[in-house]
């Protein structure tokens, strides 16, 4: 099932979500990501009720989980990534026989690029009802917000664009001890009672407190199914973690099995983020990689923290379409602020690039302002014509402002939110395309003119 991607449908009060999320995926925060079988183990070491399951890493050991379970099985593909129903990575037997010949088939399937670790044999549980919980961080109220539907068993953003009401929430502290009751407040807003509410109550509030307790980003259940019975259990799992806690988690990631060296990313870097690796890898001065690519055609060059979620957030939301998402900040070189800039500027299909940060006192607007134009001429470009725009308020703010004059930049101070900001942009891309024509007195000059390596 598709994970939760906090979206601003999730910021705001309690009760229920009032936004739609917007489903295309958000740049990749620096998470650790578990398998199903991992995630059920944390699930079912928080108390939350699981069902019947064992992991196989041969055809042979999902014939005799099958055999322990007793009954109809789900053959699930142990993959870090979705979309395994569709690519054929979950399959249903009723016999060993047929677990055995399913497992075999599924064991052989690559799904996105990545072969399976296993698979999980899980007992087909007698649902009546799916529902989903969840806890995500909330990046614009810097706090973690429980997630519940009465919906289940789909992607919950589909459901919270389509169905908007079936979807609650509510914040919590990481400070403040944690109570049952701020879980059921949000599942009673969706006008469950009696004894539904009080069974879902503390699976909701486990949820809560496995987040906490293990360092994670995102901690759901979905779907979470209602037994005929009236009991719940989760019928699948999705977790992820803070990368900087693996240290703080060893104990746990030790009992899971997962060893020190294992990246655990969804997916293979391509050829344009390990080339941003490759920049950011240039000298020690301040950052200037972390690139995600995406396929649009407005280039960001964009840092700050949050700032740059934020950025990124922005430019979609005024209908922009960003080629990638990085990160550049704490006063890079000369040097890596041209090699990020032509890495972006080279990519296909990016016709202008935005150049946006927020307030940052320790990065030097000059040596940032000089990186980007020295990238632009050596790529042959008029600074004017591919920086749609540049807002970096900063120290020697002045002196950048100066340069980006000189070549005629649209620069735009503090005074300039940043939401603006990606809105010019946008619109810049957007509107009518100049007549291309090269003005070369303006903008082909040496680079030696905008500064070299000693300028760092």
């Amino acid at each position: 099932m598709g994970r939760a991607r906090l979206g601003p449908w999730a910021a705001g009060g309690g009760g229920r979500a009032a936004t739609p999320a917007d489903p295309l995926r958000y740049p990749p925060a620096p998470s650790m990501r578990f398998f199903e079988y991992e995630s059920r183990a944390i699930v079912a070491k928080a108390g939350i009720p699981v069902t019947k399951h064992g992991f196989a890493k041969t055809a042979e050991d999902a014939r005799r989980l099958a055999e322990e379970i007793g009954g109809p099985v789900v053959i699930k593909s142990q993959v870090l990534t979705g979309g395994r129903m569709k690519a054929g990575g979950v399959q249903f037997a009723d016999t060993p026989d047929e677990a055995e010949r399913q497992a075999e088939h599924v064991l052989n399937l690559e799904i996105g690029g990545h072969m399976p670790r296993g698979v999980l044999v899980d007992s087909r549980a007698a649902v009546k009802h799916e529902y989903y919980a969840g806890v995500v961080w909330d990046g614009i109220r810097k706090q973690p917000v429980m997630l519940f539907s009465d919906m289940g068993g789909i992607d919950i953003e589909e459901v919270a664009e389509k169905h908007p009401d079936h979807v609650a929430r509510g914040h919590f502290s990481t400070l403040r001890p944690f109570s049952e009751w701020q879980a059921k407040q949000v599942i009673a807003s969706l006008g469950i009672t009696g004894s539904a509410l009080n069974r879902l109550t503390p699976i909701l509030a486990r949820m809560a407190w496995l987040f906490l307790q293990y360092d994670m980003t995102l901690a759901e259940v979905n779907p979470l199914g209602e037994l005929k019975d009236g009991n719940f259990v989760a019928l699948d799992a999705h977790m992820d973690m803070e990368n900087e806690a693996r240290l703080r988690q060893q104990a746990l990631l030790h009992e899971l099995g997962v060893g020190d060296d294992e990246t655990r990313q969804a997916r293979e870097p391509t050829p344009f983020e390990l080339a941003g690796e490759q920049v950011d890898a240039q000298d020690h001065r301040g950052v200037a990689g972390n690139v995600t690519e995406f396929d649009g055609n407005l280039g960001l060059v964009i840092g700050a923290g949050g700032g740059s979620l934020t950025l990124f957030d922005a430019v979609r939301a005024h209908g922009g379409r960003p080629a990638n998402y990085c990160e550049i900040g704490g006063n890079p070189s000369v040097r890596k602020a041209c090699g990020l800039t032509k890495l972006v500027l080279s990519k296909p299909g990016v016709d202008k690039i935005a150049v946006m940060m927020s307030i940052v006192s320790n990065t030097r607007v000059d040596i940032v302002a000089r990186g980007v134009i020295k990238a632009c001429l050596e790529l042959g470009h008029d600074p004017a014509e591919k920086i749609a725009i540049f807002r970096i308020p900063g120290a020697w703010e002045e002196e950048g402002f100066k340069i980006l004059k000189r070549y005629g930049v649209d620069y735009a101070d503090r005074a300039v939110s940043l939401h603006e900001a990606a809105r010019r942009a946008v619109e810049k891309i957007q509107g009518p395309a100049g007549d291309g024509a090269a003005r070369p007195e303006q903008f082909r000059q040496t680079t030696a003119e905008v500064g070299s390596e000693k300028d760092v």
